[in-house]
């Protein structure tokens, strides 16, 4: 089975407020847009509408990763457009769903794409739960039942064919895309929706989805400490930079303590145990070995678990080499191997007062911290 997502993202959302329309809003840092189409990576190809005003916009935030269409008069129109475009690509189920709906679920997700194993069109929706008014000229002038009443919500889920079908057939102006298939006489059903599955329309709506996204974040937290013995040599190697010395470090691979401390970080944050439960000190490959190579692993490892490093703090402990005219480039080189900027890196030292065995220069000693962020 092959799995298409069309996103509709051609309107100018007026009501939300701002000179520009609303997918294209910041919200958490990227524009309401890129966090809606993450939610659907993984699941099947994507082709995003826009207006053809927002294509340059559209090829610049994407770069390829996602099919562009342009939209039409009307939303039922965009859709149609991004239907005709998948025609013949061996799609069986297409989703549909709001650009402006960031936080969808992936539960909200599965359970559509599990129920068209069953039926031709599946949408998510809530009870309605609050009493129903009707009013004119701001007074309230009766009630109404709200039992079978429902909010409808996206992604709505379809049968390839029957659907393009439905949207060919139908004249237009359709509220959404549940309308055109009843109204083609395809069977719905109702799969379970989420409160938090909103559909940014007003400006308190992004404050909302500010902190709902919050509230999803995962941040981890990871300690890192090392210590390698001085035996004679001529430099120390410390986060990636030859440091003059008149002995170097002792260890099974390059002895830097600093960026195995960093290393180890960032598995503890990810519950990985530390450098030699990946590189066993016994294995002879690692006799020498550069520790680019170890945190390079680790930083791998965090990105495939869908983590990013928010930050890095590094504290070398030492009475000598002196580190600080060398803090810098130390920074520099750990950013360049993690592929972040050098600000989000800090590289520091202290003595510990010619007490103990730094004290008494016999070898050094780190300690580290990483942040990791999964969005």
């Amino acid at each position: 089975m092959s799995n298409a997502i069309i996103i509709v993202a051609a309107g100018r959302g007026t009501r939300a407020g701002g000179e520009t329309p609303k997918q294209w809003q910041s919200l958490a840092g990227q524009p309401v847009l890129a966090h809606t189409v993450a939610a659907f990576e993984g699941i099947g190809r994507i082709v995003v509408v826009l207006h053809p005003e927002d294509m340059t916009r559209g090829v610049a935030l994407f770069q390829g990763k996602v099919a562009l269409c342009a939209g039409g008069a009307s939303r039922d129109a965009s859709v149609r457009n991004a239907l005709e475009m998948l025609e013949g690509s061996g799609v069986d189920k297409v989703l549909i769903h709001d650009g402006a709906r960031p936080l969808v679920s992936r539960a909200v997700i599965d359970a559509v794409l599990e129920a068209l194993d069953s039926t031709q069109a599946a949408a998510p929706a809530l009870p309605v739960s609050d009493a129903l008014w009707t009013g004119e000229n701001g007074q309230v002038t009766g009630t109404q039942d709200r039992n079978g009443l429902y909010r409808a919500q996206t992604p709505q889920g379809f049968d390839f064919d029957a659907i393009l079908s439905a949207h060919r057939a139908h004249p237009g102006g359709s509220a959404d895309d549940v309308e055109v298939a009843r109204a083609a006489g395809l069977s719905v059903a109702i799969t379970r929706g989420s409160e938090d599955n909103l559909k940014i329309t007003y400006p308190e709506d992004f404050a909302r989805a500010e902190r709902l996204l919050g509230d999803k974040m995962d941040i981890r937290l990871g300690h890192g400490y090392d210590v390698h013995a001085f035996e004679p040599g001529d430099h120390v190697t410390l986060c990636g930079v030859a440091v003059p010395h008149d002995k170097k470090l002792k260890g099974h691979s390059d002895a830097d303590v600093g960026m195995h401390a960093l290393t180890d970080a960032i598995y503890g944050a990810l519950a990985e145990g530390d450098i030699g439960r990946h590189f066993p000190p016994s294995d002879p490959r690692w006799k020498g070995a550069a520790s680019e190579i170890f945190l390079d692993h680790a930083v791998k490892l965090a990105e495939a678990r869908g983590f990013r490093l928010g930050n890095a703090d590094v504290t070398l402990i030492c009475e000598r080499p002196k580190i600080g005219p060398h803090a810098t480039e130390m920074a520099q080189v750990l950013a360049r191997i993690i592929g972040i900027e050098p600000g989000r890196i800090s590289v520091k030292a202290t003595t510990s007062e010619r007490l103990g065995f730094t004290g008494r220069e016999e070898g050094i000693a780190a300690i580290a911290t990483a942040t990791l962020i999964k969005e």
